[in-house]
């Protein structure tokens, strides 16, 4: 949502933000010329796991690749792009629900949206994101992307009970450790059911492995303000806004104990 903001406040364009993306919205996406940004997961030589947004320029159906700027590995031969196979994208796109950012002149708006058709709205993309995450977990009940896929769906639609127990699956099959520094959904689900202890949880293991994240902060202080400690929530504030003096939620937050 930052960089979408960012789009929308400092320039003359637009952008939106969705889940529940498909290769061939990408394909039709790059073939009308619309920018668009994935969030994947990705393994580089001598890193852990982490999260990483790829820019995507072009793609092959004869060799079925797409082209990529990456931030990380360059813009390819000759600036064409760098390249990974359509298997793959999905693979590593699955660990974000298929979150893609697409960039548009307002004039152009009324195209975009035959494109996108069922995606268009952030609740008709959710469900989609939603129903396709359900089949994925019922084919491999172990795959944990699936059902965190789910349960980040799930808050979307403000089913909370229901992505609780998605999330609560998504844990069990073992998350990778830098999975709550990008996404947030199973704290906001925990959250709104009153499980502020499994709440707690994830900020203690945010806070083990990282005290960068002013999301952590954040939650942290939700559960603070809701168990009645609103000095304690007031510093878990500040500190989130340490972090990120534009972060408006916890600004909020802060500005609400007062």
């Amino acid at each position: 949502y930052e960089l979408v903001n960012f789009v929308d406040e400092s320039t003359d364009i637009n952008a939106m933000v969705r889940i529940g993306g498909s290769l061939d919205i990408l394909k039709v996406l790059i073939a009308n010329e619309f920018p668009v940004i994935i969030e994947t997961g990705a393994m580089f030589e001598a890193y852990d796991w982490i999260g990483h947004y790829r820019t995507v320029v072009a793609y092959d159906d004869v060799f079925q690749l797409f082209y990529f700027f990456d931030s990380f590995l360059g813009v390819g031969e000759s600036a064409q792009g760098v390249t990974e196979s359509y298997a793959d994208v999905d693979k590593d796109w699955q660990a974000f629900n298929r979150t893609f950012i697409v960039i548009y002149e307002p004039q152009r708006e009324g195209l975009l949206r035959s494109i996108l058709e069922s995606h268009w709205t952030a609740d008709d993309a959710a469900q989609i994101a939603f129903e396709v995450a359900q089949q994925e977990a019922r084919a491999e009940p172990q795959n944990a992307f699936a059902w965190f896929n789910m349960g980040t769906a799930l808050v979307e639609l403000e089913r909370y009970q229901e992505a609780s127990t998605a999330f609560d699956q998504a844990q069990r099959a073992k998350l990778p450790w830098r999975m709550m520094w990008y996404q947030f959904g199973a704290f906001k689900a925990y959250f709104e059911t009153g499980r502020y202890d499994d709440v707690l949880s994830l900020v203690q293991i945010n806070l083990t492995n990282t005290e960068e994240l002013e999301e952590t902060y954040y939650w942290q202080g939700k559960v603070r303000q809701a168990q009645g400690q609103p000095e304690q929530a007031a510093v878990s504030y500040r500190r989130a806004l340490a972090y990120n003096p534009n972060y408006d939620e916890a600004r909020a937050a802060l500005n609400s104990l007062s």
